[in-house]
């Protein structure tokens, strides 16, 4: 029996897209307002999805107070309210796009979460725009 838990996390930060090989007119063609050298902010919604089989002494298939901890730890206290390109070791040379942002997230958490459960990232960059990444 596989089962899905779930948890919800917000944090807000500052991000400049663009790519520093490319002169500034096509930076400013390809990611238009999100190139704005002064940067720009979002409040993005984090939903961290673990499956796997139900412990039968506990009920869980991960404890949500552990997961939240993993997540304060690892993500929150590292990206909330902070320029991702600036204060940032993950973003300093990689563009911080939701794609990557997600898929950074994930390898953080996945260095710290059960090989044996699958782990699923979804970052809502504003409500209509996210992305999901599964590993």
């Amino acid at each position: 029996m596989q089962v899905t838990v779930c948890r919800k996390e917000h944090f807000n930060a500052a991000h400049r897209l663009f790519n520093p090989a490319w002169d500034e007119a096509r930076n400013q063609q390809v990611f238009d307002k999100c190139n704005n050298p002064n940067y720009h902010g979002h409040n993005y919604e984090l939903i961290v999805r673990l499956t796997g089989t139900v412990d039968p002494e506990t009920g869980y298939v991960y404890d949500l107070k552990r997961l939240s901890d993993l997540i304060k730890r690892e993500i929150l206290d590292t990206f909330d309210h902070r320029n991702l390109n600036l204060d940032t070791e993950e973003f300093r040379h990689l563009n911080p796009t939701a794609e990557n942002i997600a898929v950074v997230i994930w390898r953080k958490l996945r260095a710290h979460v059960e090989p044996h459960l699958l782990l699923s990232v979804t970052l809502y960059e504003t409500e209509r725009n996210f992305v999901e990444y599964h590993g």
